[in-house]
């Protein structure tokens, strides 16, 4: 049994969102949201971070983070804060909840069995989100729009002019 201190506190939105999210941007601190595939849980969701697996800066160490669950066509449906726990292979937390969130891994390769003992040896963090507090309702919202620059990267080209074969007169 847990004890009420351990006991997720949520909402019915939080809830209904949870059961269909595959895909929730997580914040921890002031960094920037990052787009994480994770497995609704037992009122939580679970993500798996580490080598081989997606990259979560700063989520396996943290004790908080920021959820934001979007629906369908990217808009933002709910946004509650989390009591972030990792989970350590071998303890019964973690032999229940890592294969179930192991079945769900798409393109995985291998048995599941292999899977979770390929996190385990691997280092890979096994990561819960509980609900801890009242998500962003309301007056909450802000009022502007959260929309971000696009973070630079390496791999992007200037554009060049097409290349024209003849020259085109024009009239």
């Amino acid at each position: 049994m847990t004890d009420e201190v351990d006991a997720p506190r949520s909402t019915p939105l939080v809830d209904e969102a949870m059961k269909k999210a595959a895909v929730a941007w997580v914040a921890v601190g002031a960094g920037a949201p990052t787009a994480l595939w994770c497995v609704p849980l037992e009122g939580s969701l679970f993500v798996v971070s580490g080598p081989g697996e997606q990259a979560a800066p700063g989520l396996a160490d943290a004790d908080a983070a920021r959820v934001t669950l979007r629906g369908d066509h990217g808009g933002r449906i709910v946004t509650w804060p989390a009591r972030v726990t990792r989970l350590a292979p071998g303890t019964p937390e973690w032999e229940t909840a890592a294969p179930l969130v192991a079945a769900k891994r798409l393109n995985a390769s291998g048995p599941t069995a292999d899977l979770v003992a390929r996190w385990a040896a691997d280092g890979c963090a096994l990561t819960r989100l509980a609900p801890d507090g009242p998500p962003d309702a309301g007056t909450a919202l802000p009022d502007t729009s959260l929309a971000a620059e696009p973070r630079g990267a390496a791999v992007v080209r200037a554009t060049r002019k097409p290349f024209r074969l003849h020259r085109v007169r024009r009239r």
